[in-house]
This record gives C-alpha cells, sequence and structure tokens, in this order.
C-alpha cells in the first residue's frame, strides 16, 4: 500500500473539502472510506507557493539564520511551515521551508489572495523564492490560466533578456 502523501495536498483538501491525511489515517487503521467519488464536489479554486530557502532566480541554496519571520492570515489562507525567527536552515536538506495556500470562489479571487499573501509575508535573514512568486501572480498568462510545465523556463528566460 503507498502511504505517501503529495506536498500540494491542501490544494485538493481544500477544494474537495476532505482531509486527506485524517482519511489516510482513518483507512490505515481499518475503517472505511467515508465516501465514494461520486461524493466528491469540488469547490472554487486554491493554489500553492512552495517557500524555498534559495536565490528567487538562479535557485541556489540561501541557508543561515531567519532573523524575521511573519505568516500572512485571513478568509482563505493557510501556511504550513516549521520554521520560526531564529531558526537556521540547514544547508543540506530540502530547501522548503513552507507553503502558502489559498482558496477562492474563483481563479481570480484565488490569485488575489495569493498575492496579497504574499506581500504579507515576511522572511528575513536569508533568501526566499518569494519575489518570484509575487511575479507570477501578476504574470498575464499565468493570470489566464494559459500556462504548461515550460512555462517557468520560458519565462525565466525573458526575464533575463
Amino acid at each position: 500500500m503507498n502511504t505517501r502523501v503529495q506536498v500540494e495536498h491542501p490544494v485538493t483538501e481544500w477544494i474537495t473539502g476532505i482531509d486527506i491525511v485524517r482519511t489516510q489515517i482513518m483507512v490505515a487503521a481499518g475503517e472505511r472510506l467515508p465516501f465514494t467519488q461520486r461524493d466528491i464536489q469540488l469547490k472554487g479554486h486554491a493554489i500553492e507557493c512552495r517557500i524555498n530557502a534559495e536565490d528567487p532566480y538562479k535557485f541556489t541554496p540561501s541557508p543561515g539564520r531567519i532573523t524575521t519571520w511573519h505568516t500572512p492570515g485571513g478568509p482563505g489562507v493557510r501556511v504550513d511551515s516549521h520554521i520560526y525567527a531564529n531558526y537556521f536552515v540547514p544547508p543540506n536538506y530540502d530547501s522548503m521551508i513552507g507553503k502558502i495556500i489559498v482558496h477562492g470562489d474563483t481563479r481570480e479571487q484565488a490569485l488575489a489572495r495569493m498575492s496579497t499573501a504574499l506581500a504579507e509575508t515576511v522572511v528575513e535573514g536569508i533568501n526566499t523564492n518569494i519575489p518570484l512568486h509575487r511575479e507570477l501572480m501578476v504574470d498575464a498568462k499565468f493570470m489566464d490560466g494559459g500556462t504548461n510545465i515550460h512555462y517557468l523556463e520560458e519565462w525565466l528566460s525573458k526575464r533575463a533578456r
């Protein structure tokens, strides 16, 4: 049995209303799945930004001491993180220090909430990819939803010119 949960599970949880981790634990404990595929209704739009301790455009790691950490809040905003002010980001592990997840009734509302959440987030002492996320949230092609797996690579190459 595969027991892994994707790092993006909060997006699915928000648009389905199902706590995937809780449900996985229930099933592992021998309980029956409390719903069928037909029971699942998708509601709204959710976006997740992984916050990494790295240069926002070169993606080089940025280990070190976090001197200031302020998370965003408000309706439709969730932050999953293990860091705190004075936390030391080690140089030899995954650079992800947190995730900001937002939900809105529409994609436009979710984009607006994410833009606000990213603007409210403060991480000092190290570099993070928050500036990159801020730029992407207002990119016309991204806002329209017309992106593919090559989008970021192409966007970065145009930005470098």
